[in-house]
């Protein structure tokens, strides 16, 4: 349409790049992640009417179909998404963009002539296809339409490495001859490096790839935008691909482990490898009713919500049990381990869903020297996250990994489906521990047994 002029044009772009830095600012905090989020799709929304209107466009009713039909497929899938599968949706997404920047490179290479440029369009092509094959494999980890165990065959390394050195050689290539074939061996080659990237990583491990990919694809949009001249397309890949790469050194540092061992430990066994098998050794199981007097006749008691949790849909159920035990004069908080669910702020999101009072929610470093002083530990669906083999057994393959120290509760109570192990496919010790109780069941129903007997005392 080519309506705005460029000095609004760059104006726009302007104020939508300042909304992407405010978005990040605001979903630093789960205070103001709704308000960034807000802000965050304001840009965007303002940054694709201002290409509409500054863009000599053609095809535009092609374009038009397209934009419709894609909002037609997401706008659903969105809303219908449960929390739990919130991670598959952010790997979808992922690989979506990272996939629709490598088609972008491959249309934009016929029209580019220089080395630089053409330099830009390989990175874009590599980059964005691993991004899109990683991330599909992701989902169907996640999903489980696939093993969440770590998968590797005989002579992995040395087919990784073919594939390395063939991408090098492709890429070579095509900067030097912009020949469309080799960027068609160049895509082929980048999807197989995605899906040997992420095949050998642990089921636990899966979140941190996704944001590690997440990096991937901001790296390739900004690369785009070298590629199609585009600031705004380079300012928001660089956001993302720097927010990301925080992100994934956050995780990992969470889990107590390098970026390099979560993709590659499965080579030396130190991967985690997900799902185990069930345990016969006794433990001490207990009805709601035996629950509900060791909380309500408590002093302190501190909830330790898990995926499990997310999985039942019982955030309300669990508040409603907090406010019923405040009432009784206990004093109730939250202890929130980064990681804990699938996703970083998992659980805060899903507490936020039930009102949940921000002051009541205690990060791992705030809460971890007050367990000592604790009357009741109530974990709810979680187990890695306070696995004490991540202090205790170097051979385990979550040693290392920060934990919630509840074993120095004075009562840990469980609340559990059954013994499998968790997403480490791991037993968890604590579990025979004298001073625990487990109650089985799904959490929300364990949660509103619990919650109509406290009622009762």
């Amino acid at each position: 349409m080519n309506v705005l002029p460029s000095e609004a044009t760059a104006l726009l772009y302007l104020a939508v790049a300042v909304c992407f830095i405010l978005a990040l600012k605001g979903l630093s905090s789960p205070r103001t992640a709704r308000r960034g989020n807000l802000i965050g799709a304001t840009g965007a929304a303002i940054a694709v009417v201002t290409v509409f209107l500054s863009a000599r466009l053609e095809n535009l009713p092609a374009i038009l179909i397209a934009v419709a039909v894609g909002a037609a497929i997401a706008a659903p899938i969105a809303r219908r998404v449960h929390m739990t599968q919130m991670p598959q949706l952010v790997a979808l997404f992922n690989g979506v963009g990272g996939g629709a920047a490598a088609l972008v490179a491959i249309l934009e290479l016929a029209a580019h002539d220089g080395a630089w440029v053409r330099a830009a369009v390989v990175f874009t092509l590599v980059v964005g296809a691993v991004s899109f094959a990683g991330s599909a494999i992701t989902v169907a980890k996640l999903q489980e339409l696939m093993t969440t165990r770590p998968v590797i065959f005989t002579g992995m390394r040395w087919v990784m490495t073919a594939v390395v050195v063939a991408l090098l050689v492709a890429a070579v290539l095509v900067t030097a001859t912009g020949n469309l074939v080799w960027a068609s061996v160049l895509l082929l080659l980048g999807l197989a490096g995605g899906v040997l990237l992420v095949l050998p990583v642990g089921g636990a491990d899966v979140p941190i790839v996704i944001s590690l990919l997440n990096a991937f694809t901001g790296l390739a949009v900004a690369a785009s935008g070298v590629v199609l001249d585009n600031v705004l397309l380079l300012v928001a890949g660089t956001l993302v691909g720097a927010s990301g790469t925080i992100l994934t050194r956050a995780m990992a540092a969470a889990m107590g482990r390098g970026v390099s061992g979560i993709l590659f430990g499965a080579f030396r066994g130190g991967s985690t490898a997900g799902g185990g098998t069930v345990s016969e050794r006794p433990v001490r199981a207990s009805g709601p009713e035996d629950v509900a007097v060791m909380l309500g006749y408590a002093q302190r008691v501190v909830m330790v919500p898990g995926y499990g949790l997310a999985v039942s849909q019982g955030q309300h159920t669990i508040a409603e049990l907090a406010d019923a035990l405040e009432a009784r004069g206990v004093e109730v908080s939250f202890a929130i381990h980064p990681v804990a669910g699938r996703m970083p702020g998992h659980m805060n999101v899903l507490l936020a869903e039930a009102n949940v009072p921000y002051e009541s929610l205690r990060e791992m470093a705030e809460v971890n020297p007050e367990f000592r002083n604790v009357d009741v530990a109530l974990v709810v669906g979680a187990n890695d996250v306070v696995n004490p083999a991540a202090k205790t057994s170097p051979g385990s393959p979550i040693y290392g990994m920060p934990i919630l120290e509840v074993s120095d509760a004075g009562q840990v109570v469980f609340l559990k489906r059954s013994m499998r192990p968790g997403f480490a496919g791991i037993e968890n010790e604590l579990l025979y521990s004298p001073k625990t109780t487990l109650l089985f069941g799904d959490a929300k129903e364990s949660l509103t047994r619990v919650l109509g007997a406290v009622k009762a005392l």
